[in-house]
C-alpha cells in the first residue's frame, strides 16, 4: 500500500500540465543539489572545512526536501496506473503518454532526458567527492601515524603483509 496522504483521490486523472510541474520541480531540485555537490567538490580542493560542511547542510535540505517531490511521484503514478489499468511500480513516462495532451507529450520527454541527465551527473559528482574526501582522510590519517611514530601495515619487497617499524619524523626541528 502506498504512503499517500488521505487527500488524494487515487482514481483521480491526470491535470492537464500537472505531470509537467512535477518534472520541472524535479529538475530544479536536481540543479540545486548538483550545484550544491559542485560546490562541495570545490570545498574540499581548497580544504574549506567549513565550507564542506555548509555544502553538506545544503545537501541534506535538498535531500529532504525531495521526500515531498517523491510522495507527489508517487501519487502521480498511482493515478495514471488506475487509468492505464496497471499497477503503479510498472508505469513509466512512456506509458503515461497517452494520459497527456498532445502538447505536453514533447516537454514531457524532454524534461525527462534533463532529469535522467542530471542524475548521471549527480551520481558521478557524489563519487568524486567521496573520492576526494577519502584521499584526504587518508592523507589526514598518514600524517597522524607518521606524527605519532605509529607504524603502518604494508607489504614486504617479498609481497607478504608485514609491519615495518615505526617512523621516526621530525615535524619541528628547532636545532640551530
Amino acid at each position: 500500500m502506498s504512503a499517500l496522504p488521505a487527500m488524494v483521490d487515487r482514481r483521480a486523472p491526470l491535470r492537464p500540465g500537472e505531470l509537467l510541474a512535477h518534472l520541472e520541480s524535479q529538475v530544479e531540485s536536481s540543479r540545486r543539489l548538483l550545484q550544491a555537490l559542485i560546490s562541495q567538490t570545490e570545498a574540499i580542493r581548497d580544504h574549506k572545512v567549513e565550507d564542506v560542511l555548509l555544502r553538506l547542510r545544503d545537501i541534506q535540505v535538498e535531500v529532504a526536501g525531495r521526500a515531498r517531490i517523491e510522495l507527489d511521484r508517487e501519487a502521480l503514478l498511482e493515478r495514471a496506473g488506475h487509468a492505464l489499468g496497471l499497477a503503479p511500480d510498472v508505469v513509466d513516462l512512456n506509458a503515461m503518454l497517452p494520459l497527456l495532451p498532445l502538447e505536453e507529450r514533447a516537454p514531457a520527454l524532454a524534461l525527462s532526458a534533463e532529469l535522467k541527465g542530471l542524475v548521471k551527473e549527480i551520481e558521478r559528482v557524489h563519487a568524486h567527492n567521496r573520492i576526494l574526501i577519502r584521499q584526504e582522510l587518508a592523507f589526514v590519517d598518514h600524517l597522524l601515524r607518521a606524527m605519532s611514530g605509529t607504524p603502518q601495515g604494508g607489504y614486504t619487497p617479498q609481497g607478504a603483509a608485514g609491519t615495518p617499524a615505526p617512523v621516526q619524523l621530525a615535524t619541528l626541528d628547532f636545532r640551530a
